[in-house]
């Protein structure tokens, strides 16, 4: 009896390759294990090639089954898109732009363009989804994305990337610290301060900058605590439980004790970057590019 690959063999697929366990696979599906058993082994077939190594303890990928994973991703990632655009553009939409970004884009590029997208393409629809740079990466190659604003000085194969705003950086201190603007010199003075980061996960140009800037004025900073999130890094600084650089921008809508010292002088600059796919056919894609691009 021959066979042919149908949608089925691809859900059921992913979710062996995501859980590695055929037993947790299945029951995440709602249906039995020999029978989810039965369809991989039946893809398989179909493929002729050996998508898992099985033993009694473990499940793992094969070099075939961990590239159709990367491929599998994308394809029912682009059919949920798809579903979804077509149920825009019945209804008389335009379709939708899926944003990812890093917390500072809030504070200015965001907004403006979604203002302007309601002035000129008031039937484009927009989802935003707050993520670090890595996860932003990884989203808009697998097609879960759009678009996405990164501090990232390179982008992978396929990706392209275009800065859209150029911030300077401050720093932040806590309210009653002694130094102020009018006593600050360099950041020379803070050398014997404790350094509160994001984490170098979450943006590792953003981390190597700093640790520049400090490096350059004769020092490498002691770090105490990291975070992904300005307000908690905003909090630490709060409590004395360290200081902080920061994109200037970070400071707008957060109304807590700490106060901000721009670093002007330096030549340090935090650049935000827009990147999308090169091959995205997303036909909203473009109108968005164009006004970020041509503001």
């Amino acid at each position: 009896m021959s066979y042919q690959l149908e949608l089925r063999h691809f859900i059921y697929f992913l979710a062996v390759a995501e859980e590695l366990h055929f037993r947790k696979a299945a029951e995440k599906l709602f249906i039995s294990q020999p029978g989810l058993s039965r369809q991989i082994k039946q893809m398989e077939t179909i493929l002729e090639v050996k998508l898992f190594q099985r033993t009694k303890k473990i499940v793992q990928l094969t070099a075939a089954g961990a590239y159709l994973k990367g491929e599998v991703e994308f394809l029912l990632n682009h059919l949920t898109l798809t579903q979804k655009q077509i149920k825009l553009i019945d209804q008389g939409n335009f379709g939708e732009i899926r944003i990812g970004f890093l917390g500072s884009a809030m504070q200015n590029v965001i907004p403006e363009l979604l203002l302007r997208l309601k002035s000129k393409f008031p039937d484009i629809k927009t989802s935003l989804e707050e993520l670090s740079n890595n996860a932003q990466i990884s989203a808009l190659l697998s097609d879960r994305l759009d678009i996405g604003f990164v501090r990232l000085a390179r982008v992978p194969k396929g990706l392209q990337r275009k800065e859209v705003f150029t911030d300077t950086f401050s720093l932040v201190l806590p309210k009653h610290h002694l130094l102020g603007t009018d006593s600050f010199k360099g950041i020379h003075q803070l050398k014997k301060e404790e350094f509160i980061l994001f984490s170098q996960d979450y943006s590792p140009l953003y981390y190597d900058t700093v640790m520049s800037i400090c490096e350059d004025s004769g020092f490498s900073p002691k770090v105490s605590h990291k975070s992904v999130h300005a307000q908690t890094i905003f909090k630490l600084v709060e409590n004395n439980l360290g200081i902080a650089i920061v994109p200037t921008s970070l400071q707008y809508g957060f109304q807590m004790d700490v106060k901000f010292i721009e670093l002007k002088q330096i030549s340090q600059r935090a650049i935000l970057s827009l990147v999308w796919k090169e091959d995205n056919r997303n036909p909203a894609l473009n109108h968005c590019i164009d006004l970020l691009l041509n503001a």
